[in-house]
């Protein structure tokens, strides 16, 4: 094996996938670009970091709420470009050609583009850690969607995708909690 430099180590742990993060001061909805989110529980408990360096995070830490949207490997250019303006003077759902559409529970809008949309209430936000805690409150999906390949950010600009899954879930069955 060859040496590789500490720095570049998390490049091989990902902790999830990159989803689109809806939100709304109150004004306009906004969408950024998250990389770094994990799923903390199977009772649809979710983390991500962002801090007060992105345009989203007053409304996000205002209203205590947003929506989770799951974009799929044929939005990478959609994901990216949103990542790479600030909604502090870019409309992104025109710019990118978004549909929002309204949520159930939570003043942000759910993205009729992505595969999949996770309303959510933050439980907790860590400062030191920039780290928002999310608890789901309902959760969308679209059947019809072609493309179900998730995108995940390797942290130095390139991304993979999700590929073959492997179906285990009969020898798993004894140890999967009910209903999944």
């Amino acid at each position: 094996m060859d040496p590789l430099p500490l720095s570049h180590a998390f490049t091989l742990i990902e902790p999830g996938p990159v989803v689109l993060v809806t939100t709304h001061d109150g004004t306009r909805p906004n969408i950024m670009t998250i990389t770094w989110t994990m799923v903390r529980g199977f009772d649809a408990t979710f983390a991500l970091t962002t801090g007060p360096w992105n345009h989203s995070w007053d409304g996000l830490s205002e209203t205590r709420e947003c929506v989770l949207a799951i974009p799929t490997a044929d939005m990478i250019d959609t994901v990216v470009g949103v990542g790479m303006c600030s909604g502090a003077d870019t409309d992104k759902f025109d710019r990118f050609g978004l549909t929002p559409l309204p949520a159930q529970h939570v003043g942000a809008p759910l993205i009729g583009e992505c595969l999949a949309n996770i309303e959510c209430r933050v439980e907790e936000i860590v400062e030191r850690l920039d780290l928002v805690l999310l608890r789901g409150v309902a959760a969308h999906i679209d059947p019809d969607r072609r493309d179900t390949r998730l995108l995940h950010a390797v942290g130095d600009g390139t991304f993979t995708a999700d590929g073959e899954r492997f179906d285990r879930r009969a020898a798993m069955r004894a140890k999967l909690p009910a209903g999944l």
